[in-house]
């Protein structure tokens, strides 16, 4: 928290892919600058993010944007040719982030922090969000942030229990709402593409074409995604206004895809984050 302020305060982070680096730039200024929030919320790279903000590893977010990222066992065609997946989400949140693992959680920093975390996922079979809580995870057992993280067609979904999952970006994209509804009184909200460009379907409706036959709600929750994005980010701006939301995002984004490669551009949208966040003092002390 910041000095001074009293009001129940929310973070959400929507990740992005590899863009999530912005957010990553955000909270590494935040635990600089001794800033902490009392809920979070976080969809697919976003839940990475606040997972080790809340652990307090200043820096482990970037190592997987920037580092990781580029290895063939993190995403590549050899692992969609090998397992069906272009993203090995069992490497990202496995073998890496793993007890012993080259880059682990610090579960029990995690877990000590008191802020709660609520992870977003799609269920594969319906196509609604599935929110998962922090209380749910285990140590060495992070497939909430692979369910949340899982996503169509470049993913086989996700299995957690009985369920299969999809990114939760499909089903929530901005989930401010949850933050409100959780006690927030104000709310950060980090978006890794610029806040007056809205979403374009793109590629959505072939890969909703593509997910049809095994997966028809979700294929339905895919073809409308910029739309369903489009007005939770109109809400937001208008929540914005009456001064209850800070919306942080980046003025461009360089080019840069879900799953892009570049480090210059990662590197860059990484300092955009960092002084993007000094807005947040002024905002969380306003009135």
């Amino acid at each position: 928290m910041i000095e001074g302020v009293s009001k129940k305060i929310g973070i959400v982070d929507v990740g992005g892919g590899t863009r999530g680096i912005y957010g990553a730039g955000i909270l590494d200024w935040c635990m600089d600058h001794g800033i902490s929030f009392d809920y979070g919320i976080g969809v697919s790279a976003g839940s990475a993010n606040l997972v080790s903000f809340q652990a307090g590893q200043r820096g482990r977010n970037v190592r997987f944007y920037d580092d990781y990222a580029f290895r063939k066992d993190y995403m590549s065609f050899r692992n969609l040719v090998r397992d069906g997946s272009y993203v090995d989400l069992k490497y990202i949140y496995g073998t890496l982030s793993n007890a012993g693992g080259e880059d682990p959680v610090d579960y029990e920093a995690f877990m000590a922090n008191p802020a709660d975390l609520d992870i977003v996922a799609t269920d594969a079979r319906t196509g609604k969000a599935t929110y998962f809580n922090k209380k749910d995870i285990q140590k060495d057992r992070y497939e909430f942030l692979m369910a949340s993280s899982c996503v169509p067609v470049a993913c086989r979904p996700w299995p957690v229990g009985k369920r299969v999952y999809y990114d939760g970006g499909i089903s929530d994209p901005i989930p401010f709402r949850r933050a409100f509804d959780a006690g927030c009184e104000k709310v950060v909200v980090i978006l890794t593409r610029p806040k007056d460009t809205p979403r374009k379907p793109g590629k959505d409706p072939w890969f909703a074409k593509v997910l049809k036959k095994r997966y028809p709600a979700s294929a339905r929750a895919l073809a409308s995604r910029a739309e369903t994005y489009n007005a939770s980010l109109a809400e937001a701006k208008a929540l914005e206004a009456e001064g209850r939301l800070l919306i942080l995002a980046p003025d461009s984004i360089e080019g840069l895809k879900t799953l892009s490669q570049d480090h210059g551009k990662l590197e860059e949208l990484y300092r955009k984050g960092q002084e993007d966040a000094a807005a947040i003092p002024a905002f969380l002390t306003g009135p």
